[in-house]
């Protein structure tokens, strides 16, 4: 990795991991962290846009998901050159879990991983990419779909996934392509799909 972890990043993550655990959230940070259940939530809200709005709410969804895809991309591309290691596979003490069930690694713990994919994190890409163009499709919905993106960054600490710095790098990653996929949209629909004549 060619950065070294910032002291105040190391100490957020000591926090949030190690000190700042309830019994509450060892059930809550695993759910928030899920791909699938938001693949889930999205299947359940494409369904309903549908309802409500027509099919014409499928192309918007294509965008989310075409947004979320080149979120994801853009984040192997940059882990596949700063190959950070994991705090799980960096840290004594750091809590993760493993196959549904919790662990903590021992006070003695040394690292032995050269590479990884920690920096940056791809879920708070694909789920910050994934709100914006949400507020931009629907205006309707506020700022409320900027909570996924904090909550899931959140959890990936909690997890021992991700250094704050490596959700910090997920979520500009997330705006920059969601502003990438909406200027390509727009332009698009002004190019094919020009507003009725009044």
């Amino acid at each position: 990795m060619f950065f070294s972890t910032l002291p105040i990043d190391l100490n957020l993550f000591l926090l949030i991991n190690q000190h700042w655990r309830l019994d509450i959230l060892d059930i809550i940070m695993p759910i928030l962290s899920s791909m699938s259940v938001l693949m889930i939530a999205l299947g359940v809200a494409l369904a309903w846009a549908i309802f409500k709005g027509g099919k014409k709410q499928i192309i918007y969804f294509l965008i989310l998901f075409a947004g979320m895809g080149l979120a994801d991309f853009s984040t192997k591309l940059i882990k596949d050159e700063v190959y950070r290691v994991r705090p799980l596979n960096a840290i004594a003490g750091t809590y993760y879990v493993e196959d549904g069930e919790w662990h903590n690694r021992p006070a003695n713990f040394i690292q032995t991983k050269e590479r990884g994919t920690s920096y940056p994190s791809a879920h708070c890409a694909n789920t910050m990419s994934l709100a914006l163009l949400c507020m931009l499709l629907w205006p309707a919905l506020k700022k409320w779909p900027l909570f996924l993106p904090l909550a899931v960054g959140y959890s990936r600490v909690y997890l021992g996934k991700h250094y704050p710095t490596d959700v910090l790098a997920g979520w500009l990653t997330g705006v920059v392509v969601a502003g990438i996929v909406w200027l390509l949209w727009k332009e698009l629909e002004r190019r094919y799909m020009p507003p009725n004549p009044a």
